[in-house]
């Protein structure tokens, strides 16, 4: 690693693949323990289906979740026992789930338990209420408002992630977000439709929101021994209660990751590390912040060379 501040970044949906965890559930112990209390708790087949599928099974948001954040925790776990703790950690959506055990917030079984729920509402939310997301790529903040502005006289639609400096997508109901496409490829952006269950961080969540905050204040939030930098104020903190809120928040609300990379990078953070599945965030990280120290832990090959690393 280089000198100045480390980060640990925790990808969100999207990220899964089938055979994921597998590697490091046949090493360690610790994998073994936390995928049979993950199976137990939320009493689904998750090790079965992170580590053989379907694809289509795990790409539901109940399994998805859960399963990209287990993964997460697996990792983390291994770390945290080498004694390795960063100097700033966000997760992306749902990763933020994840940042917060690293950070002590919730234990594993809390936020798991958290996890759970969350995928569960947002799921019966996508199915209440129907709606989709869109990339566009090249587009201004300013751009992407007006879009948004122009194209909710169809319907609902907002700005959902704000993933880099010139990638943003969007969310809401069909109809919209169609023409939030349409209105951006007239301005010669390129937009496209994505392969989403649901219009995440929209308006046509707020069910999830209303049906998660009493069980999250059945939880034990802690105060922050890592500052979170929140997805929905780009900004870190340590306090309890207001993480809980923003958990909540984060629901309906847009992800302000370019801006929490950007926060990072202005409080000294020089080496990114990706713990999870994918090379999501690692590829936003390059494409917002440049010239910084990218890398990431995912299988049990990225573990070992990162565990030597930090060794040194």
């Amino acid at each position: 690693m280089t000198s100045g501040k480390t980060a640990f970044l925790f990808p969100g949906q999207a990220s899964q693949y089938v055979g994921m965890g597998k590697d490091l559930y046949d090493r360690y112990s610790q994998a073994r323990e936390i995928y049979a209390q993950a199976d137990e708790i939320l009493a689904i087949p998750l090790t079965k289906v992170s580590f053989e599928g379907p694809e289509e099974q795990l790409q539901q948001t109940q399994f998805t979740q859960p399963a990209v954040f287990v993964h997460s925790a697996v990792l983390l776990k291994i770390i945290q026992s080498d004694g390795f703790k960063p100097d700033l950690v966000a997760g992306h959506s749902l990763g933020e789930y994840s940042a917060l055990v690293s950070a002590g917030v919730l234990s594993f079984e809390d936020a798991l338990y958290a996890v759970g729920k969350r995928s569960q509402l947002m799921q019966e939310a996508c199915d209440e209420n129907p709606g989709t997301m869109a990339a566009m790529v090249g587009i201004s903040e300013e751009d992407v408002f007006s879009v948004c502005s122009e194209a909710s006289q169809s319907g609902i639609v907002q700005p959902a992630n704000f993933n880099s400096t010139n990638q943003v997508a969007v969310s809401g109901e069909f109809k919209a977000v169609e023409k939030a496409v349409e209105l951006a490829k007239q301005k010669g952006k390129k937009a496209l439709m994505l392969k989403v269950g649901g219009a995440f961080h929209s308006p046509l969540m707020v069910s999830a929101k209303a049906s998660l905050k009493p069980e999250l204040d059945k939880l034990n939030f802690r105060p922050a021994v890592i500052p979170v930098v929140t997805n929905v104020t780009a900004k870190g903190t340590r306090d309890p209660e207001q993480i809980k809120e923003l958990l909540l928040e984060q629901i309906t609300m847009p992800v302000l990751w370019s801006k929490t990379l950007e926060f990072m990078i202005n409080q000294g953070v020089r080496n990114f590390v990706e713990i999870g599945p994918g090379k999501v965030l690692q590829g936003l990280v390059k494409r917002t912040l440049g010239a910084v120290n990218i890398s990431g832990v995912d299988k049990l090959a990225d573990l070992e060379v990162f565990l030597s690393t930090i060794a040194i």
